[in-house]
């Protein structure tokens, strides 16, 4: 099932030049589980409404509040949406209401918007809220007519109310909404987890345990298959695709191998939606009685709980939820009477607007799919972001025999130049890892370009890079020495190991080294191979690629620091007052 294109808008510019929102109201409410960045919806949909001349409203307390009205229905200003992009939840407040399911409900939300005449609506939740959202919007003219006829409201009201528009963004965690690559939220979920198993690996280490971590997704293994696959967990357990029959065994071998190669530490992560092929629920408490009964080894079980909704939202979550809360005000003054609700999704790198019950609709055929144990096609219908994570998760977990590997003749050199980037380690441990799987042979080149030209360079084997993914710096060792004046000794060190491509990680320094090696192919035939960037760098400069390795981990440090400021800052001033 696939969802429809997203419309092109007109040239931006040219597009801010006519916009203007005068005479409009437009509210904003966030439903549902609470998530991080949802706040910095709320602010750019604030700001952004005030600055085209619109009304604004916060509803605090969800739906709920739209259903009681009065005070929890309050005008926005500017200032009153200062200082909560660093905030994590939501400010305004969410709840459960039972009351906006019943038709009186609605009734009476409907009632409470237009005594302040708004008929635009910014829905901040999950598929369940926007799916009352887009009823509310197809009830509403029915809405207006009761009230009329019970004189809660008159004609004129009637008329100048006629259309209520929605736009929503989705606040979930778990990312399991189809349609979108990434929901408001999961980013910083994903931080906290990765953050507590970065802090379990230590322990772990020390003591040679097995640790169990069970991270939130009852219907969605989102969080487990990428904090897996970003840890270099040993195994996961997701619900969209169960473990086939003798999975205890399986695992328990792999467990014991990691031991006999003096491994010290095993990574389990399960989704609490696990199951097995037989619809049963795996548990951490499970995981951990096979494994000490089976092997013996010392196991310990985390929850991690709401603590993964907590804290202050991640870089990402804050620049997402910013630019998508932008985008829905810019939605909803385009609307026309003929416009359906939509959702404001990221696909790839942009913000485009998506039907939004085609989105729902294709959310609930995950459901489906599962419930029938068409598992497979669940993993198709969550999208391409899970299937490539699912897929490089196998990859690069499951070590082959010797004897199953393809044959290959091809020797591939894996160097870092450049400054450190955090990053930088688990994309060797990719190359080398999915070099080995391929067949081939895999050499790696410390300090760089000098290294190359000086001989620093050997084989890496698959166990080489066990545990790399969380280590920041460059394993290798890099340096910005550029190939330039050492371009003989380089094609002589290809020459001696039979060097049949290149994979350079790196920065600008990166980007210039591989130009003058292509640019000396006339002279040096050793050049006339394979050669690829993977660009890794703070700075985030490398032409032709919209996010280096490294700048994400760079934004989050910083914004950290801002926060801590922020934070000391505001109780300095709150202590002088």
């Amino acid at each position: 099932m696939a969802v429809a294109a997203p419309p092109k808008r007109q040239d931006t510019r040219k597009f801010f030049e006519n916009l203007s929102g005068a005479g409009k109201s437009i509210a904003v409410l966030t439903s549902g589980g609470d998530a991080q960045g949802m706040n910095a919806a709320v602010r750019a949909a604030v700001r952004m409404g005030l600055y085209v001349g619109a009304k604004v409203f916060f509803i605090h307390e969800g739906y709920q509040g739209m259903v009681d009205g009065g005070d929890n229905i309050e005008e926005a200003s500017w200032e009153s949406v200062s200082s909560m992009l660093q905030v994590g939840g939501t400010v305004i407040g969410s709840a459960r209401c039972k009351e906006f399911r019943s038709h009186e409900g609605r009734l009476r939300a409907a009632h409470n918007l237009v005594k302040r005449s708004i008929t635009n609506l910014v829905v901040i939740g999950g598929d369940g809220s926007l799916t009352g959202a887009n009823l509310f919007r197809e009830e509403w003219s029915s809405l207006l007519d009761e009230l009329l006829q019970k004189g809660l409201i008159d004609q004129e009201a009637t008329r100048a109310n006629s259309e209520l528009h929605i736009v929503g963004m989705v606040g979930s965690i778990d990312n399991d909404f189809c349609g979108t690559d990434m929901t408001i939220g999961t980013d910083s979920a994903l931080h906290r987890i990765i953050e507590v198993v970065d802090a379990i690996m230590t322990t772990a280490q020390s003591h040679q345990r097995t640790f169990v971590l069970e991270v939130m997704g009852r219907h969605c293994g989102y969080l487990a298959l990428v904090s897996a696959l970003a840890c270099g967990a040993d195994w996961v357990f997701i619900p969209e695709m169960p473990p086939e029959d003798g999975w205890e065994d399986n695992m328990c071998q792999k467990l014991s191998e990691n031991r006999a190669d003096k491994k010290r530490l095993n990574i389990i992560i399960v989704a609490e939606g696990a199951i097995d092929a037989h619809n049963k629920s795996i548990t951490p408490d499970y995981i951990k009685e096979l494994v000490v009964r089976c092997l013996g080894f010392d196991t310990r079980v985390t929850i991690l709980g709401h603590v993964q909704r907590g804290g202050t939202p991640s870089a990402f979550d804050r620049i997402l939820a910013s630019r998508m809360g932008v985008e829905a005000v810019l939605a909803l003054l385009e609307a026309s009477a003929n416009t359906p609700a939509c959702v404001v999704s990221l696909v790839g790198n942009q913000a485009v607007r998506l039907p939004l019950m085609e989105c729902v609709q294709m959310t609930q055929e995950v459901q489906k799919a599962m419930d029938e144990k068409k598992f497979e096609e669940a993993v198709r219908l969550r999208g391409r972001s899970f299937e490539n994570n699912l897929r490089t998760y196998r990859l690069l977990s499951n070590r082959k025999a010797d004897s199953e590997l393809p044959n290959s003749s091809f020797n591939v050199a894996v160097l870092n130049v450049g400054a450190p980037a955090a990053g930088m380690n688990a994309a060797v441990r990719s190359a080398v890892r999915v070099g080995i799987t391929e067949g081939h042979k895999m050499f790696s080149v410390s300090d760089g370009f000098e290294g190359f030209y000086k001989g620093q360079i050997k084989e890496i084997k698959w166990g080489d890079v066990g545990g790399w993914t969380g280590q920041g710096g460059s394993l290798l060792g890099t340096k910005r020495t550029l190939p330039g004046q050492h371009l003989d000794k380089i094609a002589e060190q290809m020459r001696i190991h039979n060097i049949n491509a290149l994979l350079v990680i790196g920065g600008f320094e990166a980007y210039v080294g591989l130009l003058e090696l292509s640019s000396a192919r006339d002279t040096h035939e050793e050049f006339c191979v394979p050669m690829v960037m993977v660009p890794a760098t703070v700075s985030n400069n490398i032409p032709g690629s919209d996010l280096s390795i490294g700048s994400d981990t760079a934004l989050n440090a910083i914004t950290d620091k801002v926060s801590q400021v922020q934070c000391h800052y505001s109780s300095y001033v709150a202590f002088n007052f």
